[in-house]
């Protein structure tokens, strides 16, 4: 196959504080009415100077500033964008959102990008976009380019939906006539044939991603650059747009998708690529980078003091002060496999009165998919409790058949479930790991599930 995104050492590096020069329409059309003349008078300029007899020789290499972004053409369907790199002066408040970025992408890939918020994901997209220059590094793109990085990015609020079709189409490099063959399409696709004559300011967000998304994927482009944009969607919608970037992937169509779901990168994505602080750490077969992705959530300790926790919500009457993940044995523990008993323990300490309170475990997945509900209420040796001294809670899980993967624990305590008294969020962290099922013959894995339990079968024969 052949290579279709090429992107050598590319950084891109920001003064904090300062904003992109970014232009408008309006502006740019007055930069090029003015280019003639701008060009005319530096000529005239470098006459003058060459004439001068105190013309300075001097190069003062220290002072390089970076060359403006060029587009150089590679045949009918390549653009090059190199750019030299920028040398800062001392002290600048400088970082680098990327930095030292190399990879390919083949014809027909769907390559996923993932990483922590501020790993430079948006802004490797928004290069490959040609929205932002680059600082260093050398981008080569073979193919019509379609980019949904923003929702609504490109409409006009003013405008009917009908009109910004059009506008959004143009923008992304549709003819009249393409967008025209395609509009009932794109129509049928965003589900909003009732509203497509109203103006887009009364859209709702939802609305705004689905027209979006449905220009951008009706575009037929060589490469589409796809942001987090489906988490604006409801359910049904997500799953729609995620069949599509699969059908455009298997018609040859290269993808970069960028998302928080590592269900999504795993299942649409043959490979991905983490970034960490800029920087690409690991890239490889998705389902093998998104386990090392959530593997690397290991910064919250098994057991922690929690009086000056600032992830917490809460009257405070009543302060969730300590907490641990034990074994059956009673120690500290992190790392468990299937079947274990885990135990998740925690004391309350008394601030001022307070009514009989309640209280929850809740387990999320890394990634913040709800997995356990656990409340005291539901055990019926238990009950509402007073705390008028320090007190200690213990949640036991028997049997734990959660499949693999990073969770986080969160710990709640109320007098009803109309109000906080005290709620620490992902105050604690455990592992489950690998471990292979009696009888089932293969391992279990992240991507089958997140819970097992028992099942009975029953296999009759109908003859």
């Amino acid at each position: 196959m052949d290579t279709v995104i090429k992107v050598e050492h590319l950084s891109k590096q920001y003064r904090i504080g300062q904003r992109e020069g970014y232009k408008t329409f309006r502006e740019t059309l007055v930069d090029a009415a003015k280019a003639p003349f701008v060009r005319l008078t530096a000529a005239l300029s470098r006459e003058q100077r060459a004439k001068s007899k105190e013309i300075s020789v001097e190069n003062d290499s220290s002072n390089s500033t970076l060359s403006a972004l060029r587009s150089v053409p590679k045949g009918s369907d390549s653009t090059l964008y190199a750019l030299r790199s920028t040398q800062s002066s001392p002290g600048d408040d400088l970082i680098w959102a990327l930095k030292d970025v190399s990879f390919e992408v083949k014809q027909g890939e769907v390559v996923g990008i993932i990483g922590r918020n501020g790993a430079g994901k948006s802004t490797l997209l928004k290069i490959l976009s040609r929205i932002t220059e680059p600082t260093e590094g050398r981008v080569e793109l073979r193919g019509r380019v379609g980019s949904l990085l923003e929702v609504g990015t490109g409409f006009h609020p003013e405008l009917t939906g009908h009109e910004n079709i059009y506008l959004y189409g143009a923008i992304l490099g549709m003819d009249r006539w393409e967008i025209t063959r395609k509009f009932d399409e794109i129509v049928a696709f965003a589900e909003l044939d009732k509203f497509i004559d109203t103006p887009v300011k009364r859209y709702s967000s939802g609305m705004y991603m689905r027209l979006a998304f449905a220009v951008a994927a009706h575009l037929e482009p060589e490469i589409l650059l796809v942001d987090e944009v489906l988490a604006v969607g409801d359910a049904a919608f997500q799953k729609k747009c995620l069949g599509k970037m699969g059908d455009v992937s298997k018609q040859g169509r290269t993808i970069i998708f960028v998302s928080h779901s590592m269900a999504s990168v795993a299942s649409l994505c043959k490979t991905a690529i983490l970034l960490e602080e800029g920087r690409p750490k690991s890239s490889g077969p998705s389902q093998d980078i998104v386990e090392r992705y959530l593997a690397s959530f290991s910064n919250i300790p098994d057991s922690t003091g929690l009086m000056n926790a600032t992830n917490r919500r809460g009257t405070g009457e009543v302060r969730i002060v300590e907490a641990a993940v034990l074994n059956q044995d009673g120690h500290p523990c992190s790392s468990f496999r299937y079947r274990d008993d885990i135990c998740i323990e925690y004391s309350l300490q008394p601030i001022s009165s307070s009514p009989p309170l309640i209280s929850v475990v809740w387990i999320r997945t890394a990634t913040g998919t709800p997995v356990l509900h656990l409340t005291n209420m539901d055990d019926p040796e238990s009950g509402p409790f007073n705390v008028q001294s320090m007190l200690t809670i213990r949640c036991m899980i028997k049997d734990c058949r959660l499949y693999p993967g990073n969770y986080l624990v969160s710990l709640w305590i109320a007098p009803d479930h109309h109000h906080d008294t005290d709620f620490v969020i992902d105050a604690l962290q455990f592992r489950m790991e690998q471990g292979q099922l009696l009888q089932r013959g293969f391992d279990m894995n992240w991507r089958l599930g997140i819970y097992h339990t028992d099942s009975q079968w029953e296999i009759i024969a109908n003859g």
